[in-house]
């Protein structure tokens, strides 16, 4: 990861997008995914997904809890999954233009910054 380059998203705020641009290329979203860790971007390069396994259902809650005060101060609001009691998952696309904006990878690199309260490795 270029660490000057993910400092800069996660020091930008997503703007509101009402649709009438187009959707970032493949080849553009495959470039700025390059600036996150751990996500991965879709197959029809729509959206960006991040996977986590939390300690616990509460912690999970919690963490999630947390990126949705994110997202609505962001303005940009992910898809959030927890399946399994502790299977944590956030699906980034932009609604209005059916595809991936700069605004999904500004909140991923703001998603990065939080503390997500791992389960520990078992031997």
């Amino acid at each position: 990861m270029n660490e000057s380059t993910s400092a800069a998203l996660k020091d930008r705020h997503c703007t509101p997008c009402e649709g009438g641009v187009p959707a970032l290329s493949r080849q553009q979203a495959e470039r700025m995914l390059q600036e996150l860790d751990g996500w991965q971007l879709a197959e029809d390069g729509k959206c960006i997904r991040r996977r986590w396994k939390v300690k616990d259902f509460a912690a999970g809650i919690e963490f999630l809890g947390r990126v949705a005060d994110l997202a609505d101060a962001e303005g940009h609001h992910p898809d959030v999954h927890l399946t399994g009691y502790r299977n944590v998952g956030i699906e980034l696309t932009t609604h209005a233009i059916d595809g991936l904006s700069e605004n999904d990878f500004i909140l991923a690199a703001k998603v990065d910054e939080l503390e997500v309260p791992l389960q520990e490795k078992s031997d």
